[in-house]
């Protein structure tokens, strides 16, 4: 069985809204969060004149497809050059522990060195899904044996009482064959969300095929299996497009044999490359938030999810 993503068109477009100065171009790795009745707040990733990326949001009704208000404010904003993500918030995804709403980030920052760093983080969110605190130091950081070089996009899910998993992204080296990174998708393990066990590899690779991994998406569907949506290029200079793999227990993965019917369109905001999918069900429907072209400088969209 094959999985068509129907395309419903373009939420949001960057360059036709009027900004502040944090929120100036893209809107990258969307977030929904169901807000009340068919309204999903969606937070993203935006930049301001030096590149880096703090977070904005807008207020989405799914079943109308419109937007109904967008925040003129960031919700949170990049921090100070001490701080782990000095230079970007990347949004990994939202998720619920100990009574705690929370959206997982990668905090990106330059080392004096000029080397980039990425570290995983987490900041809660107000009931009514304002900012309430950011995390001050990243929960997941690298080291010398799994993650020597820099983490990216996590997704945090409870798969247990008390036992949480993070999905992320590692860069584990560079290819000396075409000099592309190779960038995969790792697992750890936490029963406070605060201490992590790292468990390596989650999600088998083969270069130069499939070596750029990037934003995990997993949730537990009806059917008792557990599913993982990805953006993935190869080596050889490709744009990434989305994937799709599956575990019966959220520890051994295999990448689908059926293909994901979602691929570039002829012309417009999504005619390049396709990446970053957000899947998330709402009333009887499953839906999935994407972006386009580079890396979600033209906004991002939604399609529906039909099983053929």
């Amino acid at each position: 069985m094959s999985i068509k993503c129907v395309k419903l068109g373009q939420i949001y477009d960057p360059s036709l809204q009027s900004h502040h100065p944090k929120l100036l171009t893209h809107a990258s790795n969307p977030v929904p969060v169901l807000l009340s009745g068919d309204i999903f707040r969606i937070f993203y990733s935006a930049r301001d004149s030096m590149n880096r990326s703090s977070v904005g949001a807008l207020d989405f009704n799914l079943v109308e497809k419109k937007i109904v208000n967008i925040h003129k404010k960031p919700i949170v904003i990049h921090g100070d050059h001490n701080s782990f993500f000095s230079a970007e918030i990347s949004l990994g995804n939202y998720y619920e522990f100990n009574n705690k709403k929370a959206i997982s980030f990668m905090g990106w920052r330059i080392m004096d060195d000029g080397a980039w760093r990425g570290e995983i983080g987490s900041f809660l969110l107000t009931q009514d899904l304002f900012l309430d605190e950011v995390s001050k130091q990243p929960m997941i950081k690298i080291d010398k044996e799994i993650d020597p070089i820099s983490l990216s996009y996590p997704w945090v899910l409870e798969t247990a009482p008390d036992q949480l998993v993070v999905w992320y992204g590692s860069t584990v080296g560079w290819d000396e064959n075409n000099n592309e990174m190779i960038h995969v998708i790792n697992q750890a393990y936490s029963s406070d969300g605060l201490s992590w066990k790292k468990a390596g590899l989650a999600l088998p690779y083969k270069k130069p095929k499939q070596q750029m991994f990037s934003r995990p998406c997993v949730f537990y569907n009806k059917s008792g299996v557990y599913e993982m949506w990805f953006s993935v290029r190869s080596g050889g200079g490709d744009t990434y497009r989305i994937r799709h793999a599956k575990s019966f227990d959220a520890k051994n993965w295999v990448h689908a044999k059926t293909p994901v019917k979602l691929d570039v369109s002829n012309t417009g905001w999504d005619s390049e490359m396709i990446e970053y999918p957000y899947v998330f069900s709402h009333k009887t429907n499953k839906y999935m938030l994407y972006n386009g072209n580079d890396f979600g400088k033209t906004g991002f969209g939604l399609a529906q999810l039909v099983h053929e």
